[in-house]
């Protein structure tokens, strides 16, 4: 494979083909199901899926089918079927994975910059794309396909690419396992999978991730009274449903350490992942520290390696949100008649997300301060990801980018998010290598205001791709 073909091609697809048509998938509203429940009818994850399906329709992939695959009831995913390079029929398929449903937009985005209005500058140096899924993950999709473009330009080989884009992983990705079995026979036997919506700890080199935490998700409700009272008549007689929450929370988290008190939710660390976070840590010292705390506060540890171990391999809680509070313009003096809570768990890669979701369930409902009424509503699980062990061409290949793209050495982070189709594909093909990687870094600002996308670090992940596909490729050929 030629490499300076391989990677004037990547730049030239990135500065002429996708940078504006990127811009333009920006600018729709594709809200994820979750947060938009009427998505059918307000038609923004069709558009986006047709922009994409529009887009790679006209590359240059010869007998490459795009097809836009509906179960009922289900958000759609776009499908792109790319046959085999001439000597790359053996080497199996490999499954590229991205989405194109994005967070809600959030207020609190800095002048000039908005969630559907993109921008494209340079700040210090680095060109940025400024957009809701420029980097999470919108990118993907482009970066897939010009990955594969540019081997063929480059004279290099594939075997069989699928692209799969679904329209539902801010939501959980609730509908991917009925699209895994529909598509199973399309897919055939899969060798390796290379997900495009992960990052890592800095953007001077390639980084792998090798395990993602599971999520449970659930939405408590405390209720006390039919309707809300005088808080003066009634307080001191009627229990405060907000009162009631916090006892219950101290079931599941203790308050002054952070520590989940569950122990379906932990487990031990894997050696090697201990390592890798060591490792990590040392290479990008402080990208464990970078937050936007106000003045005067501390992270819950100081040490980067007990933090870093926080975000990767132990469960966590955060409450994302809340209903039956009043805001204080409009808080009168009434006991309100009930609290809701959402709670999310971050959990450790190897931990069974049904098993902890009971354990929150049976927590939360035994015993229950003054008998009040408890109810357990839109709970969601997802599977966490501890990646197989690297077989000896992937290794190599990764070297050879990080020595001949990156100019430093590809590194190996647990990420603290979750991406439950990683776990489902992993347990329906067991011998498949995993490549989970992307373009979200410690400031990338996903899910929250002002986020963007590093330009010439995603120029960089897609030439890693595309000498990954060829090296793929060559070592199923001759296996």
């Amino acid at each position: 494979m030629d490499r300076p073909v391989l990677r004037e091609t990547v730049r030239r697809l990135w500065d002429h083909d996708i940078l504006p048509s990127l811009s333009d998938l920006v600018a729709v509203p594709a809200v994820s199901p979750v947060f938009d429940p009427q998505w059918e009818r307000t038609g923004f994850l069709d558009a986006a899926v047709e922009h994409m399906r529009a887009w790679l329709t006209g590359r240059d992939l010869p007998n490459a089918s795009v097809e836009v695959v509906r179960l009922p009831g289900r958000s759609p995913v776009l499908v792109v079927d790319v046959p085999a390079s001439a000597g790359a029929e053996d080497a199996g398929t490999v499954l590229l994975y991205g989405h194109l449903d994005k967070q809600p937009p959030v207020g609190g985005w800095s002048e000039g910059l908005g969630p559907w209005s993109p921008v494209l500058c340079e700040e210090d140096g680095v060109r940025k794309l400024y957009g809701r899924g420029a980097a999470d993950d919108g990118y993907a999709g482009f970066a897939a396909s010009a990955a594969i473009e540019a081997v063929r330009a480059a004279g290099g080989r594939h075997a069989r690419c699928v692209l799969l884009l679904e329209t539902g992983e801010e939501s959980g990705s609730p509908d991917l396992p009925a699209y895994l079995e529909h598509l199973r026979a399309t897919l055939g036997e899969v060798s390796l999978v290379v997900c495009l919506d992960a990052g890592g700890n800095d953007y001077q080199r390639m980084w792998l991730t090798t395990s993602l935490r599971g999520l449970v998700q659930v939405r408590l409700t405390v209720r006390v009274l039919e309707v809300g009272q005088h808080s003066g008549i009634a307080s001191g007689l009627v229990p405060s449903s907000f009162r009631i929450v916090r006892q219950l929370l101290d079931r599941l988290e203790d308050a002054g350490t952070g520590e989940v008190r569950l122990a379906e939710m932990h487990t031990d660390v894997p050696a090697d992942r201990l390592a890798e976070i060591r490792d990590a840590v040392a290479t990008a010292p402080g990208s464990m520290t970078n937050w936007p705390v106000v003045p005067g506060v501390s992270l819950v540890a100081t040490d980067e390696v007990e933090l870093a171990l926080n975000n990767a391999w132990r469960p966590t809680l955060s409450v994302i949100g809340a209903d039956g509070l009043p805001s204080p313009e409009n808080a009168g003096n009434v006991l309100r008649p009930f609290t809701t809570l959402c709670l999310s768990f971050r959990l450790p890669p190897t931990v069974d997300a049904d098993r902890a979701l009971e354990a929150v369930r049976t927590a939360l409902t035994t015993d229950v301060p003054y008998g009040a009424q408890v109810e357990i509503s839109h709970t969601e699980t997802g599977a966490g990801w501890n990646a197989p062990t690297l077989a000896p061409w992937l290794r190599a290949a990764l070297d050879q980018a990080g020595d001949e793209v990156f100019g430093a050495p590809w590194r190996a982070s647990g990420l603290g998010g979750s991406i439950p189709f990683m776990g489902l594909l992993h347990e329906a093909y067991p011998k498949a290598q995993f490549v989970v990687t992307g373009v979200l870094g410690p400031d990338s600002n996903a899910h929250v205001p002002d986020e963007w996308l590093h330009v010439d670090y995603a120029v960089q992940v897609t030439e890693a791709v595309a000498r990954i596909l060829d090296a793929h490729a060559g070592a199923g050929a001759t296996a």
